[in-house]
């Protein structure tokens, strides 16, 4: 059975470039690399974000919770040792459904699992969920570089 990581915040600045405001994933639970990975976001009434989108209606945009999943989607791939220090760029999305609305104060809880790998492409598919209810489901495509 494969080794099961978990990364903190830290450690995920390691592995992907993006700083505030535009990290989107504050803790990996679970992964298993080349398998799947389990990841959230606390989602803060001081994100940027709720400046405008929307005042008096805080609402997460769903460009940023697909962002989210594509951040958690990273350690995935970048803890397998052939990808290991490469950059994982995200390069498609399909199959976007938004099923429910996040708000500040939520916990936006992402699951991710590789559902194919062929060279430096990955296909993802990824769910998010706040407090057990499916909040964002896409398939994702990750490419290394």
């Amino acid at each position: 059975m494969s080794e099961i990581l978990s990364f903190d915040i830290m450690q995920i600045m390691d592995m992907i470039p993006h700083r505030y405001p535009f990290l989107l994933v504050d803790k990996i639970t679970e992964c298993v690399p080349g398998k799947y990975s389990k990841g959230y976001k606390n989602v803060s009434m001081n994100e940027e974000f709720f400046q405008g989108h929307f005042p008096g209606n805080p609402i997460m945009p769903g460009v940023l919770q697909i962002e989210a999943l594509a951040q958690c989607a990273a350690p995935i791939l970048l803890a397998m040792p052939e990808f290991s220090g490469k950059l994982a760029l995200f390069a498609s999305m399909e199959n976007v459904r938004f099923k429910n609305i996040v708000r500040p104060g939520d916990r936006l809880d992402m699951d991710l699992e590789l559902t194919k790998l062929k060279g430096p492409i990955a296909k993802v598919h990824a769910i998010g969920t706040v407090d057990g209810k499916m909040v964002v489901e896409a398939d994702l495509t990750v490419c290394m570089k």
